[in-house]
């Protein structure tokens, strides 16, 4: 018996690598796309009322993923890897959204900060304001770019911090209902045992 098991062991650890391999690659390339989508978007035009509803447009569509992949997160297999996953796809795109509404205000009102913003420049700044750090070398002076920078200070403390009480309170739930699974009590969905031995890591 302790042979077979011995035998049962090595497809079990070669199935976690490969499911977190899946996961690795499946955020690098979602985060990678993000980047090259954000500096090849047409951002060198003046922002208007349709950018200003655009923005909120995209931060609506950002609570409707979070809130789809939180469901997701509770039925995978794997929750902690897709609640990690979608940790680290949602956040790039939070900062790409403001960094890009920054772009747009910095080319429709020159001197909307305390310096020129290049893309780059855009993206460093979205980043200290998420990261709460305080104003270095760039900072918002005009009455548009702080009320965007408001706006973003508002979404990460009160957006984020659900998103990541949602998300790993819907993993934990995932774990829970595996675990009932591979031990024969009726799960969520009344299932018994899966009879996939292999357990996240």
């Amino acid at each position: 018996m302790a042979a077979q098991g011995s035998r049962a062991d090595p497809p079990g650890r070669k199935e976690r690598r490969r499911v977190m391999l899946r996961h690795f690659l499946r955020s690098t390339t979602a985060v990678t796309l993000l980047v090259v989508l954000y500096y090849l978007a047409p951002l060198d035009r003046a922002p208007d009322a349709g950018a200003a509803l655009a923005l909120a447009a995209a931060l609506t569509l950002f609570l409707a993923l979070v809130v789809h992949q939180v469901r997701a997160i509770a039925r995978s297999p794997y929750p902690r890897l897709r609640a990690l996953e979608v940790l680290v796809t949602a956040v790039p795109l939070l900062l790409l959204l403001f960094a890009a509404a920054y772009v747009l205000i910095e080319h429709g009102h020159h001197g909307s900060f305390s310096e020129a913003l290049s893309r780059t420049d855009a993206l460093y700044f979205t980043v200290t304001v998420f990261a709460t750090v305080g104003f270095g070398d760039i900072a918002p002076v005009t009455r548009s770019a702080r009320v965007v920078t408001t706006v973003q200070m508002l979404f990460d403390v009160v957006a984020l911090g659900l998103l990541a009480k949602s998300i790993l309170g819907a993993a934990e739930a995932g774990v829970r209902r595996r675990s009932a699974q591979d031990t024969g009590e009726p799960g969520p969905r009344g299932k018994g045992p899966t009879g996939n031995g292999a357990a996240e890591s």
